[in-house]
């Protein structure tokens, strides 16, 4: 068993009357960076909001565990540490660990085709390996993204899907790529693990990790997200509409996520269990290495995923870790092997006050005492910025980046991307608003020129982007007859998302992509858009209706085939 993590006795406390969580025995000492702690959450979260619950281990003992706002804004039952939430995406680390346990047993071979476990998965998919679907390289297309799935997920949030039922709205798709051939995030392919989980036990998926982990490591409250409604401690699911006004989630089924998403579990389990798995107790050291390693592309790429965990770095120190989100919730778990550190944050919105991702990273540089600068807007004359406006060359890329203002409001917009809203915070720099860690100064070359340092994710080391001149002028939009936008305005497949175009009252267009917001549209000729705000343009073939649309953007082009009218 792994070194014991003492469980602070904190059940049925209001997390809004605690200014810091110090107890004796679960706490020897309040860690001296717990009133930045306590100010961060204290600052976005009260009983008006969702809420989040954090955790802090250092070497398997708890340093800090705290809630803010409301696990149940109805009932008014504010979250504590034992508030129970949906995991999301984390969920994939323990299918990902029990596949790993049946190759340790000789069950699972990584290397066999997904057709030795699912002898009815049709081709070309089922020639994927097992390796394949637990890197993301598998090829299959993810269920996640396909229309028809987006559309009808609510349909079926009572009645839920079997495993066999849920494969089969995925397994004719045509594959996105060869298998093993590139890497793309995927859904799908966890739930064929789940599948083969089940083939091979004989259990549902839900239930070999609560044979295998939850009852071995007495994690209580990690389960099946399908029996949530049997957990009293189960915190509520909220989203944030366009007004800022929050009410309920999406409703989903947790049959629908499956092995990829479906897992519930609160803070202290989720510590016990990294403990567990970074500690040797869940699979074999050999294993382990692989399934925090990055992975490997044909071409010398190298993807920062492994196998349901994602190696990676805060302020220069490496993690290992994955996030999560789900209707009505969000995550963030990571682990820094050189400190022995666990951070966790699990919130019960997926549009909260901050970002799971932000709070966790915060909590971590508080933790190994280089904590993230922190910013607030200044007033600024926008006019005596335009010396620095123009097009910045980001060095050892062929990308740039334009820094402009526009109806009052500073933006950065990377090549191929979206335009990003930026503040000033004094002294030339400039930073991307408090769910962000990114930040920016322009300063002075020796010949004059500015240079343009951005911190990514707050590293500490900038990535220079020299000024090469102003911003170009683009082309100019002109007016179309009504009767040639109509013939736009419809439903196009673009991968694995739908890409709508409708008419606005004021009888211009407006594109709006699955699961992002809409996005106004400008005509530069009778069948090419400009698309507001982002580096892209849309043309469309000429008919009545208009068959098909093609995106350009990032030196890609993507033709998109209409689906409906």
């Amino acid at each position: 068993m792994p070194k014991s993590i003492s469980r602070p006795l904190l059940t049925g406390l209001s997390a809004l009357t605690l200014s810091s969580v110090a107890l004796t025995g679960a706490f020897a000492q309040t860690p001296d960076w717990a009133d930045d702690a306590d100010a961060l959450l204290d600052t976005h979260w009260n009983e008006a909001t969702s809420s989040v619950s954090v955790i802090v281990t250092r070497n398997g003992e708890v340093v800090y565990a705290r809630a803010a706002g409301m696990a149940d804004l109805d009932a008014g039952r504010p979250a504590d540490t034992d508030t129970v939430y949906r995991l999301a995406s984390i969920t994939k680390q323990f299918a990902s660990a029990i596949i790993l346990q049946l190759v340790d047993e000789g069950q699972v071979a990584l290397d066999a085709p997904l057709s030795a476990y699912l002898p009815d998965y049709p081709e070309p998919g089922a020639s994927a390996t097992v390796r394949q679907l637990l890197n993301h390289t598998s090829g299959i297309r993810s269920y996640t993204n396909l229309p028809s799935f987006t559309e009808n997920a609510g349909a079926t949030a009572d009645s839920g899907l079997t495993t066999s039922e849920l494969i089969a709205i995925f397994d004719d798709e045509p594959l996105e790529f060869e298998p093993g051939d590139s890497w793309n995030y995927n859904n799908s392919g966890y739930v064929l693990l789940g599948a083969i989980i089940e083939a091979v036990t004989g259990q549902n998926w839900y239930e070999a990790v609560e044979e295998r982990i939850s009852e071995p490591l007495g994690l209580e409250t990690l389960r099946y997200g399908g029996f949530e409604d049997q957990m009293p401690t189960m915190a509520s699911g909220y989203s944030t509409d366009e007004n800022g006004d929050i009410g309920p989630a999406r409703r989903i089924h947790m049959s629908l996520p499956h092995a990829a998403g479906a897992l519930i579990s609160d803070a202290e389990d989720l510590a016990e269990w990294a403990e567990a798995l970074h500690s040797g107790e869940v699979v074999s050291h050999a294993l382990y290495s692989e399934m925090i390693a990055p992975t490997m592309l044909p071409d010398g790429t190298e993807v920062p995923y492994g196998y349901g965990l994602t190696p990676g770095d805060v302020r220069g120190r490496p993690t290992i870790g994955h996030s999560g989100g789900i209707f009505g919730f969000s995550t963030e778990s990571l682990y820094l092997p050189g400190e022995d550190l666990f951070v966790a944050v699990l919130a019960n919105s997926d549009q909260g006050p901050l970002s799971s991702g932000l709070v966790a990273r915060r909590l971590v540089s508080y933790a190994i005492r280089d904590p993230y600068p922190s910013f607030s807007p200044v007033e600024v004359d926008l006019t005596e910025l335009e010396p620095l406006y123009g097009v910045y060359a980001i060095e050892g890329t062929e990308d740039s980046r334009q820094f402009f203002a526009r109806d009052g409001q500073l933006y950065t917009l990377r090549s191929g991307g979206s335009a990003s809203e930026v503040y000033p915070v004094g002294d030339n720099r400039f930073y991307y608003g408090p769910d962000s860690l990114t930040w920016f100064e322009i300063v002075e070359s020796e010949d004059g020129t500015p240079v343009m340092n951005m911190h990514q994710q707050g590293a500490s080391e900038a990535e220079p982007a020299l000024w090469s001149g102003p911003i170009p002028e683009g082309p100019a939009t002109i007016d179309l007859p009504a009767d040639t936008l109509a013939s736009y305005v419809g439903s196009y497949a673009l991968g694995g998302a739908s890409l709508d175009i409708r008419m606005v009252d004021t009888g211009a267009l407006e594109a709006q992509l699955t699961g992002q917001p809409a996005i106004a549209i400008a005509p530069i000729s009778e069948t090419e858009f400009l698309v507001t705000g982002v580096d892209a343009r849309l043309v469309f073939t000429a008919g009545q209706p208009a068959p098909s649309v093609t995106l350009y953007q990032g030196g890609q082009e993507i033709v998109a085939e209409r689906t409906a009218d």
